[in-house]
């Protein structure tokens, strides 16, 4: 199941649903750790965020942290050095900015990792989504990415990345 929220706290409480005692979750976008908070007793966390102020806070809580930007390859290896799959995928980039890139950063995790569920917030995709008329396919997925995704393992690096931002050239 994936799940699509804007407000922070329909996100968390989405996410709160999904998420088992137990289970392993991936979580793009920590920040400070907000939402991990809410995760870290219940369930094994890796979490990944590039922005400087995550480090101290996020040092603090009992998790698997990764400073590193997720749209590189080398970070989405990096972790699967550590888990091959997760239960649930977490993904807050920004909340309502570049739904282009959410939507890439969630096709490229979870069709790597094949999580059970995904919980994803951002203002952009979900507008997309409750704009759209549906033409009557249906088309549609019970897991948390979509099942037309029957690749295994880490797909190929994404030659858009080099155009988002000059940053993320080697």
């Amino acid at each position: 199941m994936i799940k699509l929220s804007y407000d922070i706290n329909d996100y968390r409480k989405n996410l709160l649903g999904l998420v088992e005692d137990g289970d392993t979750v991936i979580e793009l976008g920590c920040h400070v750790g907000g939402t991990t908070r809410l995760l870290a007793d219940r369930c094994r966390v890796i979490a990944l965020d590039n922005s400087p102020e995550a480090i101290g806070e996020m040092a603090k809580l009992d998790v698997e942290f990764i400073s590193g930007d997720v749209r590189l390859h080398d970070v989405i290896a990096n972790v699967f050095e550590i888990t091959q799959s997760c239960d649930v995928l977490a993904i807050d980039l920004g909340g309502g900015y570049h739904p282009d890139t959410v939507f890439k950063v969630f096709y490229i995790w979870s069709s790597t990792f094949k999580p059970k569920h995904a919980a994803i917030r951002n203002r952009g995709l979900l507008e997309f989504v409750n704009s759209a008329s549906v033409s009557g396919e249906d088309i549609s997925s019970n897991e948390g990415y979509l099942e037309s995704y029957h690749d295994s393992g880490i797909p190929p690096q994404i030659k858009e990345f080099d155009l988002w931002t000059s940053s993320l050239k080697k």
